[in-house]
């Protein structure tokens, strides 16, 4: 499915408004002036307020990272997949546990793969 390809710079959360952050990315494809992101990237989840409940109390789960499926099939940054803002991902948990879908909310609309 084509769409916009992300870059270190888009702004998303988790389902509980923790704030994603795109680690690494691909230092010589820029979007924007920002390197582009890849599947074999870091998706981390920082500020994630949820918790479950577990008998008279509660216990934190916080997402902290997200897993991203489904990149470009046919457009390869430096050898990876590059990472598509259409791409499926799911918010987990320290214990992989997952959370709900990643909300992906700014982003850049120029390059689109497929």
């Amino acid at each position: 499915m084509p769409g916009p390809i992300l870059h270190v710079s888009a702004v998303g959360s988790c389902p509980h408004g923790g704030q994603l952050s795109i680690a690494a990315g691909e230092p010589r494809v820029l979007l924007n002036g920002m390197p582009a992101a890849t599947m074999a990237d870091t998706y981390l989840v920082a500020g994630c307020p949820f918790q479950v409940p577990i008998g008279t109390g509660t216990k934190p789960q916080p997402c902290v990272r997200v897993q991203f499926t489904a990149p470009a099939t046919r457009v390869l940054l430096n050898g990876k997949p590059a990472m598509l803002s259409t791409s499926p991902g799911l918010c987990q948990s320290a214990e992989q546990i997952p959370q709900g879908a990643a909300i992906l909310s700014s982003l850049q609309t120029r390059v689109v793969a497929t």
